[in-house]
Formats: structure tokens, C-alpha cells, sequence
């Protein structure tokens, strides 16, 4: 499962290298100059005027940058080399597997005849689209134990809130919509839970971890009454761990009649090895832009498919593609769009996002189901390889066997001599690495959340750690002051998210 990226951290840092102020295209921008050069075409030239109601037109040009096309390429690639990527280093951030995505993927959907398809093209001219949506909710249902699944929801909160609308749509099929009011969440949950709860019409009630830093089946079953229409778990759950209670905690949900939701955040640590559906549960979402090696980050495309049981299958979203006896031809399967008989209707204009769906089922075609499940041994590997090294040099709050991902804390190092979670992940920068979620969960203190996922290399994995032990080793307030070598120093997070300022301004002469 290696990508062979570069073993150094030190190595991978030459794109931050260098906080020198380099000049602007307004800086570079000289009248008259133009990234574009065409010959004289013989088309009459034309006015603003002629092309654009007067009452549209700007009283002044926009002002925009004119420059060379050699100034234009070599600015966009300076800005290019500024970003860190995953494929770049590694990008351990905690809960969000930020990993690799093979290229092969890529190649597969830029073919023509997937790329080019217009979304409103009828089923007679799709056939090949819509046999690889059902393909894929196939393959889902597999890999969850479920029995039907929608691609519709375009990210892991609009799969969320999707589940949510089928739990209520449940419910209230069986005259109990009213009455049941409340969702569990356990208190190491995301945070996405709590709002996908909320903007769904439910009441949040928090139920607490142990002392394993798994669900407290006591506090649970205090919590469980005929008012709870369900119960969101993330297996494993936020802190890496498995939930080994979750066969009796499915019991119970189900026994008051709740239903649990399966949050697929963390699917990438039980591919192919258990599946949620064994587990008991009734809805499952899975973040296909995390598991499935869809292109992550930057606001999407994203892909939050929901799959569940067969007592929920009514009411899906839809359209979605179904097979019918023949094909128009009278050989082989034909497709058409039909709507499950209680649908809550759509969840996403179209048919999702299709094209991180064709991605994510190469992926799975690539791999096979032997593949995924050592994707998922590999991930579970390379975090406890992990847990081992850092073990003396950060406190591990819950120092047992983990899944896919660990958490660490800063907390011995802030006692020590003040260096907090924050200050190890800006550190990390300098080193080459992207720095691992910190602060969350929120029920481990100085919290530093990482997940290597599959794709690291032993070698990667040993320099990461050797930076984080060289880190806790230093001496002196060089932390304090990190980054210093990114195109940006230590800047206010606080204030830059309360006061936002998304536009440029001339640097003062």
C-alpha cells in the first residue's frame, strides 16, 4: 500500500522554503501588456456598448493584473509550490484520511465517455453510466452489509442529515414521528453529529465515554427511553478505538425502538474485516472522498452515498438507476430511474457527483475485496507502528491495540516546559510534514490526532515520528515561533476566523 513517498521530512519542506515577500501580479502589472497575443481575425471589433445594456456597465474598467504570459505561468506555479498536498508528503490528519488517490482513478474518469455525458441525457443514451451507479451501490452494500443505498448526498454531512431524514421518514411511517424527539451521540463524536441532529428536527442528548474512552453502557442505557429515535456511532470511533460493546449497545437502541446511524468517517479501518451491517446497524453513510480515494479537500467534490437496511429501502432518495429484465435489444441488463415507493425525494440535484462516484468505484475495482481489506490492515498497522514509537515521549491517553488512527497528547510537554498541541503541529510544518488534527476530540486535553492512513511508507513513517520526537526534545522557545520557513509565520487563528478578510491590498509604499 505505499506510495514510496519521500522517507524525510526535511526533504519534502523545499515548497515552504523562503518568507521573503515576493511581488504580486498588480506588482508585476504593466499597462498594456498582455498574456495573450492573437493575429487579426477580420471580426468586426465591437463596443461594451453595442454588447451591454448601458445600465450594466461598470463607470470604471475592473482592475485586473496585465502581465506576460511568462510572468503569469511562473506566478501560478510559485503559488503551485506553496501548497502542501497529499501527493506531496504525508497528510496525518486525524479523522480525515488524507490519503493518497491513485492516478489510475483519475485516468479512469477523464475517458470521453464518461467525462462528456450531460447529467439530463435520457437512460436510453446512459446505459453505461447507470450501469456503473448500480454497479457501485452494489459493491457499497457489500462492503456495509446493507441491502440499498443512495449516491445522491455530495459530502459525509449532507450523507448525515440524509440518514437523519430517513430515520424521521421511518418513524413517522409508523405513527411515531412525534413522539420520538431525541438522538444519542456519544461525546467523542464529530461535529458535523450534533449539527446533521439539529438541522434534522431532533433533540441532541450527549452520552459520555468510559474510562476505555469507549460508550458508557450504564450512562447509555439511563439515556434510553421510547422518545429516542436513534443512536449516531462512529466504529471505531473518534479516539481509534473499537467499540467492542457494539452488538449490546445495538441491542438496546433497538429494544427501546431506536435505530442507529453509522457515521463513515472512519470506514477506511474495517474495509473488507467487519462490516457495519453485522454490527446491527440500520443506516450507514460513507465518505467516499476519505475511504475510497476520491480527491479530498479544497470544498469538494465530495461523495456521501447512504446505505441501509431493508426495512428503510422505501424510503431512499431517488431516482435511482434500477435494473429492469432485458436490455433494449433483449440481451443482458437494461437500466431506468425509478423513485423507492415512500421516497423522501432528492438529496442532490442530478445523480450526485458523478464523477467522484466513477472514481471511487475504480478504486474498489482496482483493488478488489482482498485489496481493501489490506488497505485497512495496512492503516491499522502503520498507526499502532506509531502509537509504539511515540509512546514515553507524548502521553497516549488510552495506550491499547488502536484502529486506523491514534491520539496523542501534548499534555506531559505543556507541564513541561509550555509546549502545546498547537505549537507541535506548526513545528511539524517546518519539518515537512503537514501537521496532524489537534484539539479534537475535545475529551482528550492538548489532543494531536493523527492517521498515517495506508499510504506511507515505512520510511515516511519513521521520519514523521522522528519529527515529533525531535520536537518534544527541543530546547528553547523555537516552537513557540514556528512556522519560519512558510510563505506565512504564526499568525492569529482566533481572530482570522472572526474577522475574515478575503481580498488583496497594495503593500504601503
Amino acid at each position: 500500500m505505499s506510495t514510496g513517498s519521500a522517507p524525510g521530512g526535511r526533504a519534502t519542506s523545499a515548497p515552504l522554503m523562503g518568507r521573503d515577500p515576493e511581488p504580486t501580479l498588480f506588482e508585476l502589472s504593466s499597462p498594456g501588456r498582455t498574456a495573450a497575443n492573437f493575429r487579426a481575425t477580420g471580426v468586426p471589433e465591437w463596443s461594451a456598448e453595442e454588447l451591454v445594456p448601458a445600465g450594466a456597465l461598470r463607470d470604471e474598467p475592473t482592475p485586473v493584473a496585465e502581465v506576460s504570459e511568462r510572468d503569469l505561468v511562473a506566478h501560478m506555479t510559485r503559488l503551485s509550490h506553496r501548497q502542501f498536498s497529499v501527493d506531496l508528503g504525508a497528510y496525518p490528519l486525524g479523522s480525515c484520511t488524507m490519503k493518497y488517490n491513485p492516478k489510475l482513478c483519475d485516468d479512469a474518469v477523464a475517458r470521453a465517455g464518461l467525462a462528456d455525458v450531460h447529467p439530463a441525457s435520457p437512460p436510453a443514451l446512459t446505459q453505461g453510466w447507470m450501469a456503473l451507479l448500480a454497479d457501485l451501490e452494489d459493491a457499497l452494500c457489500r462492503i456495509t452489509g446493507m441491502a440499498a443505498a443512495t449516491l445522491q448526498p455530495p459530502a459525509g454531512a449532507a450523507g448525515e442529515l440524509t440518514g437523519l431524514l430517513l430515520m424521521r421518514a421511518f418513524h413517522g411511517a409508523g405513527g411515531q414521528g412525534g413522539r420520538r424527539r431525541r438522538v444519542l451521540i456519544p461525546d467523542s463524536a464529530h461535529g458535523t453529529n450534533p449539527a446533521s441532529v439539529t438541522l434534522g428536527g431532533y433533540e441532541v442528548t450527549q452520552v459520555p465515554s468510559d474510562a476505555r474512552g469507549c460508550v458508557d453502557l450504564d450512562a447509555l442505557a439511563a439515556r434510553l427511553d421510547d422518545d429516542v429515535a436513534g443512536i449516531m456511532l462512529t466504529n471505531p470511533n473518534t479516539l481509534g478505538l473499537f467499540e467492542e460493546d457494539i452488538v449490546a449497545i445495538a441491542g438496546a437502541v433497538h429494544e427501546v425502538g431506536g435505530l442507529l446511524y453509522y457515521d463513515g468517517a472512519n470506514l477506511n479501518a474495517i474495509l473488507g474485516v467487519t462490516r457495519p451491517g453485522d454490527m446491527g446497524f440500520d443506516i450507514v453513510h460513507m465518505n467516499l472522498h476519505k475511504t475510497f480515494a476520491v480527491p479530498h479537500g479544497g470544498g469538494g467534490p465530495g461523495a456521501g452515498p447512504v446505505a441501509v437496511t431493508d426495512r428503510l429501502a422505501p424510503y431512499l432518495p431517488g431516482p435511482r438507476p434500477v435494473r429492469t429484465a432485458e436490455g433494449p435489444s433483449g440481451g443482458g441488463d437494461a437500466y431506468e430511474w425509478a423513485y423507492p415507493e415512500h421516497s423522501i425525494g432528492r438529496a442532490h440535484s442530478w445523480h450526485g457527483n458523478a464523477l467522484a462516484l466513477a472514481r471511487a468505484w475504480s478504486y474498489i475495482l482496482a483493488n478488489g475485496g482482498d485489496g481493501l481489506a489490506r488497505v485497512s490492515q495496512a492503516a491499522v498497522l502503520n498507526a499502532n507502528w506509531l502509537r509504539h514509537r511515540l509512546r514515553g515521549t507524548y502521553d497516549i491517553p488510552y495506550d491499547r491495540p488502536c484502529m486506523h488512527e491514534l491520539v496523542a497528547s501534548a499534555t506531559n510537554l505543556k507541564r513541561a516546559r509550555g509546549l502545546r498541541a498547537l505549537d507541535v503541529a506548526k513545528r511539524m510544518l517546518e519539518e515537512g510534514f503537514h501537521a496532524p488534527t489537534t484539539y479534537f476530540p475535545l475529551v482528550v486535553e492538548e489532543a494531536l490526532m493523527i492517521e498515517p492512513t495506508e499510504t506511507e511508507s515505512p520510511q515516511t513513517l519513521a521520519a514523521m515520528a522522528d519529527a515529533l520526537i525531535r520536537i518534544a526534545a527541543g530546547t528553547g522557545d523555537d516552537a513557540h515561533a514556528a512556522p519560519r520557513t512558510s510563505p506565512v509565520g504564526r499568525v492569529d487563528e482566533a481572530r482570522a476566523a472572526r474577522q475574515l478578510i478575503p481580498t488583496w491590498d497594495a503593500r504601503p509604499t
